[in-house]
């Protein structure tokens, strides 16, 4: 797993073959079997790793924020931000859609804890025009679009923006309204 790790940190996730995980763990290329007997249980493995480690920044980020629920929200934004383009490779392993439909290891459920987060910040911050669900989904929506695109070189050669921050400030403005 520590290897699958590292390889999608430096290549990516189209690097992630069994062949290539296990010659980087110095094992036989049939050995990963004998732990995950297919290909999208290691690589859930790997990708709930990656939920692990964004849950624990976002942790680590809110654990000496204001106290003010939008506040929260912007911060976990950024935190969500960063990690898509500082672990990029991770970030894309983690939402791959055949992976969480897989239903290894509870891949899917992996992210409810963050996004329990997310609705109670909306449900502290937003007047109940909309059930907090809702609107903690379309934010969430919005946010990993902005990141995706961004990741993608899109959103920065459409807006010559140095940095996604506006674009996401504005994401949470359309669904939360704005500063308090």
């Amino acid at each position: 797993m520590r290897a699958g790790i590292d390889l999608v940190r430096a290549e990516g996730s189209a690097a992630l073959s069994l062949r290539e995980i296990a010659r980087r763990a110095g094992v036989s290329h049939g050995a990963p079997r004998r732990h995950f007997p297919t290909h999208l249980q290691l690589l859930s493995t790997i990708a709930r790793a990656g939920f692990a480690d964004l849950a624990a920044r976002v942790a680590t980020a809110l654990a000496d924020a204001p106290a003010d629920p939008r506040a929260r929200v912007v911060l976990l934004a950024g935190v969500y931000a960063r990690f898509a383009t500082e672990e990029r490779g991770m970030f894309e392993l983690m939402f791959r859609h055949d992976l969480l439909e897989s239903g290894h290891l509870g891949l899917r459920g992996t992210s409810m804890p963050l996004f329990g987060l997310l609705v109670d910040l909306v449900a502290e911050a937003k007047p109940a025009d909309a059930p907090p669900e809702v609107t903690a989904g379309a934010l969430w929506a919005g946010l990993h679009g902005v990141v995706q695109l961004w990741n993608w070189g899109s959103l920065p050669l459409a807006t010559g923006l140095p940095g996604p921050e506006p674009l996401l400030e504005a994401v949470i403005t359309a669904h939360m309204g704005g500063v308090r």
